[in-house]
């Protein structure tokens, strides 16, 4: 077999409190948050030197899914496209959460974190009503929310 799970996303941000807390909001849990100064294998696996950064890691809350945020103090991340880029933008535009309400969702994110609608909330057949949002950086995620077999 050539893999076994997905096992996280990195999203790299420049402000990791308020990514956090974006991610939080959603829904997800803070496994854990540090510094990682001077650690040469993990320069070695990024291709990078004199590496300072912080990192946090997010669950979900089944425990499966997790996303790690990393803000880099050294170097400084380099930003390849406008914040707000559009959805077909080359390279990964989403994560997407299956949430159990995503009005309440895209309201909570809303009043929490100013995260705004990318496009509009629909319903794909008789499976799920999905959107994307924008939050926090231009951290784009999708939300879809399971119908109920009627």
């Amino acid at each position: 077999m050539a893999i076994q799970r997905m096992d996280n996303v990195l999203i790299v941000v420049e402000d990791l409190d308020a990514a956090v807390a974006f991610f939080v909001e959603l829904g997800m849990e803070l496994e854990g948050r540090m510094p990682l100064e001077g650690a040469r294998w993990a320069e070695r696996v990024i291709g990078l030197d004199d590496v300072r950064q912080e990192v946090a890691m997010l669950r979900t809350p089944d425990g499966h899914g997790k996303v790690e945020l990393a803000m880099f103090r050294t170097p400084k991340a380099v930003r390849n496209g406008p914040v707000d880029a559009p959805s077909n933008t080359l390279g990964i535009r989403r994560v997407m959460f299956a949430v159990d309400d995503v009005e309440d969702t895209v309201a909570r994110l809303r009043d929490a974190h100013g995260a705004e609608l990318v496009g509009e909330l629909v319903r794909f057949e008789d499976s799920y009503r999905l959107c994307y949002v924008r939050g926090p950086e231009g951290i784009v995620v999708g939300l879809a929310e399971p119908l109920g077999s009627d």
